[in-house]
């Protein structure tokens, strides 16, 4: 991974040449789900007009992923917005997370492994964008404080270098990001799930129950 940087300077810095521009670019988001989204959307559509892809093949078991793809459609049909947002469900094919990861399941979360998937979802979402003529791609990834930005960040440059098609940089947490998300999770009574979508989060997730329980 490449040195630390400010993140935020760097997205305030295009935000503002895009609203001098008095132009709208067009922004191919990656969502994780509808909690992260919720804020991501509302700072962003001001600047954008935004496609919101729902891929994510990490989620298991595949109910939860019909819970959160749903939740995510919803919210963006019920949330106003500055800008036109069209959402877009991708298939669900949950081997591709587990070829990703092949070799790294033992790793807990906040791993290499998650690092895999970061780029596994990534890598669809810049590929698309470049097909399809977006002025950019990101992902709603960051907002989490318990994802790694500074990773996001250097997985979507790279990416950006080998599909030729511009990201932006994002640390959503930021400027109070991931409190508004939860302020707007509760405006809208969105899903908030408790583990982060893969078999072996949810599997920490239930232990660390146990062991909370269990005193």
């Amino acid at each position: 991974m490449q040195n630390k940087i400010n993140i935020q300077a760097q997205t305030d810095e295009i935000l503002k040449s895009i609203k001098d521009s008095g132009e709208k670019k067009t922004l191919l988001l990656h969502s994780c789900c509808a909690p992260c989204s919720s804020y991501c959307l509302e700072y962003l559509s001001e600047y954008f007009e935004i496609t919101d892809m729902f891929y994510n093949p990490n989620i298991y078991p595949p109910e939860e992923y019909d819970k959160r793809s749903a939740e995510l459609e919803r919210l963006i049909s019920e949330m106003p917005l500055a800008g036109r947002v069209t959402f877009l469900p991708e298939e669900y094919d949950e081997q591709e997370f587990y070829d990703a990861v092949k070799g790294l399941e033992a790793l807990g979360e906040g791993s290499e492994r998650c690092f895999a998937c970061f780029r596994l979802r990534l890598e669809r979402a810049a590929k698309y964008a470049k097909e399809h003529g977006f002025d950019y791609f990101t992902t709603t990834l960051s907002i989490s404080p318990y994802k790694n930005a500074q990773a996001l960040y250097d997985i979507s440059r790279e990416l950006s270098e080998k599909y030729g098609v511009a990201f932006l940089p994002s640390d959503f947490k930021k400027k109070n990001g991931y409190k508004r998300s939860i302020e707007l999770s509760h405006e809208y009574d969105l899903y908030r799930q408790d583990y982060c979508g893969c078999v072996f989060s949810k599997r920490e997730a239930e232990q660390r129950h146990k062991e909370k329980e269990n005193g």
